[in-house]
């Protein structure tokens, strides 16, 4: 993604909106349920610009830095951002087929980021 990365747009949501249970309409106790578009673009902007979680932008278009964190954390265990994952990379029109085909990924780079690490210590 070239630029500064704004959410997904309609189009793009439309690519995983089906991944994601119905959002209930009504909770009982605590904070309203964020929406799940609002925490995939929350984690993708971390993802990538690679900022600190405190660093997350406020708006309409965003989840809490602490919905966002619990919902990564709930969707690596449950399989979900791995199947989100395979998804990208399984749509060459939309995923990064088309990416490298408009010269958007450079191959020559790459990033680890420890706090992912299943490692102790991750020192």
């Amino acid at each position: 993604m070239a630029g500064r990365f704004e959410g997904l747009s309609d189009l793009e949501w439309k690519l995983f909106e089906d991944i994601f249970p119905n959002e209930p309409k009504k909770r009982g106790k605590g904070m309203p349920h964020a929406p799940y578009r609002h925490v995939l673009n929350s984690m993708l902007y971390i993802l990538i610009t690679g900022c600190r979680w405190c660093d997350l932008p406020r708006g309409n278009v965003w989840a809490s830095k602490s919905s966002s964190h619990r919902w990564l954390k709930r969707w690596r265990s449950d399989g979900t951002f791995e199947y989100l994952q395979a998804r990208i990379l399984a749509m060459p029109a939309a995923g990064y087929a088309y990416a490298n085909e408009k010269g958007l990924i450079n191959w020559d780079f790459g990033a680890v980021d420890g706090s992912f690490s299943p490692w102790e210590g991750r020192g």
